[in-house]
């Protein structure tokens, strides 16, 4: 019996999802949970052979930052990634943070369930719909530091709040924002905001 961490912020999805795995005969969803932290916390007490993990969760940390987290903690639990859209940035991060499988929601259930036998077995699994979009990854060109400072500016935060949580002058952080557009050819902060998002870098 392959024992399953299911990870997914939306109550519908997550319970559907745990429904349909739960009709195979050789997969038992032993937790389920709504974000990312609480996945890594879950991982460590269950010890499931997998961990389905939603990319966008909200709560500070995403499904990939908490498979590195789980891959850092539970060495044996494979680590597969749902994702409504496949982002050339969120493929990227998967890849390099090595993660086991990347799988969109739209497949079907039949699929899904294959996947994760497959990283189970320690095969990397890829979505077929996304074959295209990894032959054509743009590199981030953005920094971790400049990637912080975007996300929080597209939580709304100022630069003096941005500043303070970052341990850094306003200045820094505008000049830091002033860069990030440029760097993006965008036409201004919020477009800059939306490039980043939409590539999946932030």
């Amino acid at each position: 019996m392959i024992r399953v961490l299911l990870a997914e912020d939306q109550a519908v999805i997550r319970g559907a999802l745990a429904a349909l795995l739960g009709l195979e005969p050789d997969l038992e969803v032993v937790v389920t949970v709504e974000s990312g932290a609480a996945a890594v916390a879950a991982a460590a007490v269950d010890l499931p052979d997998v961990a389905v993990l939603d990319i966008d969760m909200p709560g500070g940390m995403d499904g990939l930052e908490a498979a590195a987290e789980i891959r850092a903690r539970v060495p044996a639990c494979r680590t597969l990634m749902l994702t409504a859209h496949g982002k050339p940035g969120h493929l990227k991060r998967a890849l390099t943070a090595q993660v086991d499988g990347f799988m969109l929601k739209t497949a079907p259930p039949e699929e899904l369930a294959a996947a994760i036998r497959a990283v189970v077995r320690g095969e990397r699994v890829l979505d077929p719909a996304l074959a295209v979009t990894a032959w054509d990854l743009a590199d981030n060109p953005l920094t971790p530091r400049e990637a912080d400072v975007l996300r929080r500016a597209a939580e709304g935060a100022d630069a003096k709040d941005i500043a303070a949580g970052l341990h850094l002058t306003p200045g820094t952080v505008r000049n830091n924002l002033t860069g990030i557009v440029a760097k993006l050819n965008a036409r201004n902060r919020t477009d800059a905001v939306r490039i980043a998002t939409e590539s999946g870098w932030i």
